[in-house]
């Protein structure tokens, strides 16, 4: 329904055809001219970035769940991961939600990640909207006094690709897989 606000660039293409149009129209219509029709455009462009503003689509609520796990990582705080995951969550590893977060307050019960550091590859939303695949990279640079910085190494590139399901209006991770790091193909039983 929205997906004309995806971008503003939908409204910005219209406020620059707008522009000429009005300005013949005002040429062949001189009795026609008013001082408005010059602010038509603008009104649009700033229609543009404010709709943007106002309007937060599926992709960027998909971003911010990321981006809230990404930065519960680096803050070693499980509590904030809890709410972002689906009461149905499973992995190849974590049978249920229970499982995942007894986990993750085992592993940042003690310093490990200084920063992380993402880039999304693709998100792929599926036609009805109301699930979406996200693939991305984190590098992590860990704490020096981490136990896989002192035992292995400094920073790690890791790939993961991430479920979501869309519940109440709300975006939720229902599966999380580790796909690879430092280049090479793992899963959870791994590491």
């Amino acid at each position: 329904m929205f997906d004309i606000f995806e971008q503003p660039w939908g409204l910005l293409i219209i406020a620059v055809v707008t522009l000429p149009v009005l300005l013949m129209v005002r040429r062949i219509f001189p009795e026609k001219r008013h001082w408005w029709q010059l602010a038509l455009p603008a009104f649009l462009a700033v229609a543009a970035f404010g709709l943007d503003w106002l309007i937060e689509t599926d992709l960027e609520k998909i971003n911010k769940v990321i981006n809230t796990g990404v930065k519960a990582v680096e803050q070693e705080d499980p509590d904030a991961i809890e709410p972002i995951i689906s009461e149905g969550y499973s992995d190849s590893y974590h049978r249920n939600k229970a499982a995942l977060m007894r986990h993750c307050r085992r592993r940042l019960s003690e310093p490990l990640v200084e920063r992380n550091i993402k880039r999304v590859r693709e998100i792929i939303l599926s036609p009805s909207k109301t699930t979406a695949e996200a693939t991305f990279t984190v590098r992590m640079v860990f704490d020096e006094r981490s136990y896989v910085y002192q035992s292995y190494k400094r920073e790690m590139v890791a790939r993961v690709r991430v479920n979501l399901q869309k519940e109440q209006g709300k975006w939720l991770i229902n599966q999380a897989e580790l796909l690879e790091l430092d280049r090479q193909p793992v899963n959870w039983r791994n590491i």
